[in-house]
């Protein structure tokens, strides 16, 4: 199986009270090393002379091609976390964005902007190239301006019709010309909180299974990834299952250190109940 992900690898400052780390991020980033798992990967990608070497070579070690535009600078946050699963974002600077499409098709794409990296025509573009074509709404909707990351109200009407797409709870009310009943799948998740679905007109909830973890950085990035990869094999219910306690476990380990047995058995402990049609008819 064929996948490319699009969107910036980052540099990432994570600030936990007084300890501050830097290192390899981006949404791209956290999906590709996900679907390594699984699928022949390819990250298309703009980063500058500023982004150390040695991470581009761990992602090569690990079987990931790059596609790569150069720029002048790359794309730099701070993350710093209030509590595990609350963060303060700043935009530190911008890396070119993303706006040729490759020639060759593909089984699955994934789109994880950051910073407003691609374009809707790029998205236009890439549905051409794969039947199956995810995305995550959190770069579409930031403004793309050095400092404190702060949401904008974007019409996003150009992800109608995608297989799949993926929000925090807190970004649904920022997106324009977009419905949940208008993609197939749409994950509006919550942290550790009862998420919903939205299947094919029909609308779920989902309790995730609680594991401690000391962050949560990555981890929208991996559910939408693992859950594309598992709805290419599965039914919807099984596959919403699985990415939840895939995600759970990677959040634990912050690594890919479990088997996917251990997945199928805490997956039997995620709650999923469906509520009600989100089209009703008549």
């Amino acid at each position: 199986m064929k996948c490319l992900l699009v969107g910036h690898l980052v540099i990432d400052t994570i600030v936990g009270g007084s300890k501050s780390e830097t290192r390899i991020g981006g949404g791209a980033y956290y999906s590709a090393i996900t679907l390594s798992n699984f699928c022949d990967v390819e990250v298309l990608t703009s980063v500058g002379e500023d982004f150390p070497d040695e991470w581009l070579d761990e992602l090569r070690a690990v079987g990931i091609k790059l596609r790569i535009i150069p720029s002048e600078k790359s794309t730099a946050y701070e993350l710093r976390y209030l509590d595990v699963n609350w963060r303060e974002l700043r935009l530190l600077s911008k890396a070119a964005p993303i706006s040729k499409a490759p020639v060759k098709r593909y089984d699955m794409v994934l789109l994880n902007p950051v910073a407003n990296e691609i374009p809707p025509e790029l998205v236009e573009k890439l549905k051409k190239k794969a039947v199956f074509l995810a995305a995550d709404v959190q770069g579409f909707i930031r403004a793309p301006v050095p400092g404190n990351v702060m949401l904008q109200r974007t019409d996003v009407s150009f992800l109608k019709g995608l297989k799949a797409v993926h929000a925090d709870i807190s970004e649904m009310d920022y997106l324009k010309n977009l419905r949940p009943g208008e993609v197939e799948v749409f994950l509006a998740s919550n942290g550790p909180e009862t998420g919903f679905a939205y299947f094919r007109g029909s609308r779920y909830a989902y309790r995730p299974v609680r594991v401690e973890v000391k962050e949560s950085t990555g981890a929208g990035d991996v559910f939408l990834a693992s859950f594309s990869y598992f709805y290419t094999r599965c039914p919807f219910v099984q596959a919403l299952k699985r990415a939840n306690t895939f995600t759970a476990l990677f959040l634990k380990h912050r690594s890919f250190s479990f088997s996917m047995e251990e997945v199928n058995e805490l997956a039997m402990k995620v709650s999923v109940k469906k509520l009600n049609d989100i089209n009703p008819r008549g």
